[in-house]
Order: C-alpha cells, then structure tokens, then sequence
C-alpha cells in the first residue's frame, strides 16, 4: 500500500462458493444403472469445479445455480488505530470478510492489502491446540504472531492475570470450557501486540464482567497505534467502542459512516414503524390455552393509534388480551428498547398494587400511559410479556411486537429548551423536564489589597 496512514485495504473482493444441487431422481432401472456407471465421472467434475470459477464473472447479474457469493464487490479503507465495526444479519458475509483479511480463505475476485502483523479471533479455539496446555499454547500463538521468547515471557504474567485461568494454566485446553478458551484467547491477542486485530463475535460467550474488561483493553490497544476490526450483534458495544461501522447486507457493503447513524439505519431496516398489532382470530394469536394476546397499540390522549409520539405529549401502551381460564392471577408487563438495543424502562400492571386477585375469564384492556418530557428522541419497541405469578410461567412473550418514535416537539417549552437547535437529538435515554431554582445571593462587598514591591 503507498498510504502509509492505511492499515487495511480492500479493493473490490469478492467470494463465491459451490453449493449442493439435489441428484435426479430415476424411476427406470436402466437409468439407475447408467447413473451408477457415468457417477465417477460426474463426481471428479464435481471436484474439479469446487474451486474453478472460470464460468463466473464478476459483473454476472445472475449466477449458476451452484454457485452462491458471500462477499460481491467489497471495497473499503481503514486507517491505521481506527476501531471499525462491522454489522449484518447472519449470512450478510461478516465471517467471509474476516477470514480473507486473516488469509485463512482467499478471494475469488479483488484484493485485500494489509500493513503490520495480524491476529484473529474468529471463532472460539480458534488458533489453539486441544492437547496442549494453556501455557503452550501462549508460547505457541505468540511465537505464530513472531513474538521471541523473552516478548513473550514478558508479558506471560499479564496474559494469565487478564485471562484469569491462573488455576487451569498448565492444565490442557481440551478441558477448558468455552468461556475460558475465549478469555485466554483474547488475553493472547491482545497483549501480544499486532498491529491489527480482527475479532468476530467471540466475546459474546464470555460473561459481562469478562466483556467489559475487553471492551475497555480495545480501547487501550486503539489508542497504542492498533487498528482493530470488531464484528458484533451487540448494538451498544459497537456504538460505545467503534466511532466508525460497516453495515454488510447480502454480501455488499450497503451503509459505512458514523456508528451511531449506521446501526440506527440497520434497526430501522429490520424493523418498520408500527405502532398496532392485531390478531383477529383467537387462534392464532400469541399464547396458549390460559391467555392469548389479542392486540397491541401505541395510542394518544385521544385515543388516536399513532406511529409518531412528539416528545412533550403523554401517550399510552394498550395490551388487549383474552383470559381463558379462571382463577389464574397474571401479571402483564412490558419493556421498551432504544435504537441501540438498551433497555430504557419496565413497567408492570401491578405497580401501583401490592395484589392483583385472580382474573375471571374474558377480554381485557390495559393501558400503561407515558408521561411527556421523559422520553429521548429516537425509534422505541415495545415487547409485551404474560405470565402466572405463581408459579412464574410465561404464556406470551412477543419480542418488538410495536414500534413508535418520539419526535423532537417545534417550540421550546420542553426538555429540549432553546439550547439545542431544531432537529438536533438531546444524547440520553430519557429526557425529563425537571423543575429547577435558581436564587441570587448578593456577596459582601470585598476589598483587594495590592502589594507593591518596594
């Protein structure tokens, strides 16, 4: 690369696979035979075409029927000391990508150029051997990564301390559990020093003390000089750690910019604004024989379905349901999550009551209202739970099953005052309007004595 500034560069990559076709079927004998004869044959071409894709072009809109592409036309630059993160569905290409930056698979088109030493994380063992022990194995990764002994004796004491496997250090990796295999893992990568670190999804086995605590060395790594490319289904990690985000869609780069506004683009294109679900036959309707969800509505003062909520209006959360057997105390419930999936609240039917007796059979209608100035600007969902209180046995739990947004309101007399400008969103997840008391207090008048030098 001429750039000495660029650590990661991909120009145009593309990867293709041959998939599985389902054989013909022969309903002669004689075919069946001659099926037998010809099959070595058709199974060394079979072979040879595995990794023969002379028949493909990459500007091909419609490719053989035996041939998928989990990356098309991939093009992208990261400079050097960026944390990038790279989001998608499953199957949108994150792995693919990661693992020809990591030359474990090359491309079938384009070209991936990187700058310093690599080390991956992509799946968890990764890179370890079962047999040997978590100590070896330290020694052997980091002498892979070109570390000399005395690097790595260095540092050996941080790894195992970080890792926290102190115990199990010289016991074999085979007997390791998953969670522990991926601490030691990351303590490796880290602390050995690459220039740039690929890591995909591994954190998400480890417990959240664990995910902290390599959240926050990412950082520290980031800041020594280190490139870093983090793919994660973790919204609020990939916005808290990466300033910037790739969104991969069906193996195209389809959003790359800001975090906050690429993962913003990708919930939103999961999910669309509706504030109303209805189930019009009973039958069908979320649950089991004790109770069936029949409806869900984001609703106004009004009581006007609506989709958009402006920030100093109140507005309700309606749950209908029908309750078919009797003698069953419930307990309804909700929560609701922002556009980087955290959760901002739970509120629960029984709040405002220490005991909700046994609810006879029929339909119901509960209505949960919102005050105004409490809630930030920004898509919301809203996921409604069902259950017995004793025991405590889910009957409906539908996750987002409405979707409303809370606008920012076009006067002042808000949360939002006149500090912030028309359109701009106040950071936080909630927004209240607080009451505030200010009171002047005259001070004494003071005298100043200057000392002049004699």
């Amino acid at each position: 690369m001429k750039d000495s500034n660029i650590a990661i560069k991909a120009e145009h990559l593309g990867k293709c696979y041959r998939i599985g076709l389902k054989d013909d079927m022969h309903d002669t004998f004689g075919a069946s035979v001659w099926n037998f004869l010809k099959s070595p044959l058709g199974n060394y071409q079979k072979y040879r075409s595995l990794y023969n894709f002379d028949d493909i072009k990459p500007d091909q809109e419609a490719a053989p029927s035996d041939v998928t592409w989990a990356l098309r036309d991939i093009s992208f630059e990261i400079k050097v000391g960026e944390i990038v993160g790279i989001i998608g569905v499953n199957g949108a290409g994150k792995s693919t990508l990661l693992k020809i930056l990591s030359r474990i698979t090359p491309p079938t088109i384009g070209k991936a150029s990187l700058k310093g030493k690599v080390c991956s994380l992509l799946e968890v063992g990764t890179g370890f051997h079962q047999e040997l022990t978590g100590r070896e194995n330290v020694y052997m990764n980091g002498t892979i990564l070109g570390m000399r002994k005395k690097e790595i004796d260095k540092k050996f004491e941080e790894i195992v301390e970080f890792s926290g496997v102190e115990k199990f250090i010289d016991t074999p990796v085979k007997r390791y559990s998953s969670g522990m295999r991926v601490r030691l893992a990351f303590a490796v990568a880290a602390h050995l020093e690459p220039e740039i670190l690929l890591i995909d999804e591994v954190l998400a086995v480890g417990d959240a003390r664990f995910q902290k605590k390599c959240l926050n060395k990412m950082q520290d790594v980031s800041r020594q000089g280190r490139t870093i490319l983090f793919v994660s289904h973790n919204m609020p990690s990939i916005t808290s750690l990466c300033p910037r985000t790739i969104l991969l869609d069906a193996g195209g780069v389809l959003a790359d910019g800001p975090s906050q506004d690429v993962v913003k683009a990708y919930l939103h294109s999961e999910k669309s604004s509706k504030a109303i679900r209805e189930w019009p036959v009973l039958e069908d309707a979320p649950g089991d024989d004790v109770v069936r969800l029949c409806a869900m509505r984001v609703k106004t003062e009004d009581g006007q379905t609506t989709e958009s909520v402006e920030a100093r209006q109140s507005f309700g959360i309606e749950i209908e349901y029908e309750v078919l057997q009797y003698k069953k105390i419930l307990l309804v419930y909700f929560y609701v999550m922002n556009d980087e999936g955290i959760e901002v609240f739970r509120s629960f039917q029984s709040d405002l009551s220490s005991q909700i007796g046994p609810f006879k059979p029929g339909r119901y209608v509960s209505t949960a209202w919102i005050p105004g100035n409490f809630l930030g600007e920004g898509f919301l969902y809203v996921s409604p739970t069902i259950r017995t209180r004793f025991p405590g046995t889910p009957h409906v739990r539908l996750k987002e099953a409405v979707v409303f947004q809370v606008v920012p309101n076009l006067d002042c007399d808000s949360a939002t005052g006149d500090y912030f400008p028309l359109g701009k969103r106040r950071y936080g997840v909630v927004r209240p309007l607080l009451k505030w008391e200010s009171n002047f207090t005259q001070s004494k008048p003071q005298t100043f004595v200057a000392e002049v030098e004699k």
